[in-house]
């Protein structure tokens, strides 16, 4: 098999377990866990029905992850009265003090909850990269899971696809 053949098929192969991936996470309940936060503030993702959520694997330590904050405070800031939330969660290795720090720096203007004990990054299914988003629908079905930079267009259209703007 010459190798552009075998690249092609590689790729097809790629797209279409991708396909098959997304289409088994889109169909998945979201876990029904509590989120706390770094004000104290206790936060039941099933206390959200109703509302489209973005859940946000993150680390003070990630770049990609650094990068995408301004993105997810404008997204935050423009859909927050239309139904829409954010929760910023904290991988378990991330210091709480570098976490306070980040957040109060950047003023992050959604929930941020730290994950000490790793439950939710093993209630969203053993979460290891960074940046990893689950975004949720009205309904508390994963939508979308997105490991890399957020595409904050392609978010966008989904927004106003599901919050109806």
């Amino acid at each position: 098999m010459s190798t552009a053949r075998l690249v092609l098929t590689g790729l097809l192969a790629l797209l279409i377990g991708g396909a098959f991936v997304h289409s088994l996470v889109s169909e998945q309940a979201a876990p029904d866990i509590v989120f706390s936060t770094l004000k104290g503030e206790k936060i039941a993702l099933e206390a959200l029905r109703g509302k489209v959520v973005l859940v946000n694997f993150w680390a003070t330590t990630c770049a990609a992850c650094v990068r995408e904050m301004p993105g997810m405070i404008d997204t935050y800031h423009r859909y927050r009265n239309k139904g829409f939330e954010i929760l910023a969660v904290a991988m378990p290795y991330d210091p709480p003090n570098y976490v306070l720090k980040f957040t109060h720096d950047r003023q992050l203007p959604f929930p941020v909850a730290l994950d000490i004990r790793g439950e939710a990054v093993r209630a969203f299914g053993n979460v290891n990269l960074t940046p990893t988003s689950f975004l949720i629908g009205k309904d508390g079905l994963i939508l979308e899971k997105k490991t890399g930079e957020l595409d904050f267009a392609g978010l966008k259209a989904t927004l106003d696809k599901h919050l109806g703007v």
